[in-house]
């Protein structure tokens, strides 16, 4: 186990092995990543795998399409296999200020490079042929998105960031963070202290109490969401694209030869749960006989619960602390840091390297909390 190190990423999921990644790749030396389980154990193997840039928020547009880019390459750089499958990502949309909202994001996508566009009903049912339209008033496509798979993803970043001198250390808990005059000296875990001048928080769900150590706040929650799998559908229409129902957040996606299922519970309240409940399912029941009855007559064969990793606004975390030199973070996606974390791993590269990221993530600053200067992003499910 190492004793020192220039930098400590702390979280093996999507976002600290990219961070990783895109760190040693970069030329930095004396990387450490620790994971206090087996990487990806947390969010990231319970993610959905959806990848998109149909967001109503330029941030998040602009790492979303970054994200896709990379994603595309994956099998060149880092050098893994993660079966994408860009598919498209399809909102429906039954009340008209969501019609209203997300012609307004469409456009801003559009500005920003983005080929979403809205579409009608018709078409909607064309490219999704399993949803029932009754009460839909119109749709939003974009065939950039689609999704892969979230354990190869993480495990390309993590095998790319060894090969470039970086050091993964899993089952090591951080115990402690350590910071004399406002400047981090060293992270104590579970297999020893390592002294360091640097911290990368990139620990999702448990953010709030890895910030709490070095005196740094957070407002992170985890949130119980919930994912379920159909049995094999013989005729099932192909390509299926992320279908969402967006008054419901009732969605589905291929899935081997059956389909996942998921949706938000409104009754579920924060916390670090993940045993699955049956609670929602007449929630999900409902949604699917309005939207997708041809489903209630699919088995279902299991599913898991994962945590999302909630802030007030919906929005992600990402910068560097104003008073503890050298603790940077990039959690609090709220659901979409799977698909944002390439383009993340790049800007936290830039931002401890001192360079000008791609996009100005100045907006998604913790002190924004502070000022009352939230972000709400309208396009979450």
């Amino acid at each position: 186990m190492e004793t020192e190190a220039e930098v400590v990423v702390i979280g093996g999921g999507v976002m600290g092995t990219s961070i990783a990644f895109h760190l040693a790749e970069a030329g930095v030396r004396g990387v450490v990543l620790v994971e206090r389980d087996e990487l990806g154990s947390g969010s990231t193997c319970k993610a959905a795998g959806g990848v998109r840039a149909q967001f109503s928020d330029e941030v998040n547009i602009r790492l979303g399409a970054r994200s896709l880019e990379a994603f595309a390459r994956f099998g060149e750089r880092p050098g893994q296999e993660i079966e994408l499958h860009r598919v498209g990502y399809l909102f429906l949309l039954s009340r008209p200020e969501d019609v209203a909202s997300f012609e307004r994001s469409v456009a801003l996508q559009n500005r920003l490079g983005v080929p979403s566009r809205m579409i009608t009903v018709a078409e909607a049912r064309r490219l999704s042929p399993l949803i029932g339209t009754d009460g839909l008033l119109a749709a939003a496509f974009s065939p950039d998105d689609g999704h892969c798979t979230p354990e190869s993803v993480v495990l390309g970043y993590a095998t790319g960031a060894r090969r470039h001198g970086a050091a993964i250390r899993t089952h090591c808990e951080v115990l402690g963070i350590e910071a004399d005059g406002g400047a981090i000296t060293a992270v104590e875990t579970s297999r020893g202290r390592i002294a360091t001048s640097a911290v990368v928080c990139a620990a999702g769900p448990w953010s709030a109490a890895v910030g709490a150590m070095a005196g740094v706040a957070l407002p992170v929650e985890p949130l119980r969401r919930q994912i379920v799998f159909t049995e094999p559908m013989p005729g099932l229409p192909r390509p299926v694209p992320m279908t969402i129902d967006f008054a419901t957040s009732f969605y589905f996606h291929a899935e081997g030869a059956g389909l996942m299922l998921g949706m938000s519970d409104p009754e579920e309240a924060p916390g670090f749960r993940l045993g699955r409940s049956d609670a929602w399912l007449p929630r999900l029941t409902a949604a699917i006989g309005a939207r997708a009855p041809r489903l209630l007559d699919a088995g279902l064969t299991g599913g898991w619960a994962g945590l999302y990793e909630v802030t007030p606004d919906h929005n992600a975390l990402i910068g560097e602390d104003e008073r503890v030199s050298r603790f940077l973070y990039a959690t609090g996606f709220s659901g979409h840091g799977f698909l944002q974390g390439p383009a993340v791993g790049e800007v936290v590269r830039d931002l401890y390297l001192g360079r000008t990221p791609f996009t100005d993530v100045g907006p998604l600053h913790a002190a924004r909390f502070a000022g009352n200067a939230l972000r709400p992003e309208a396009n979450r499910v």
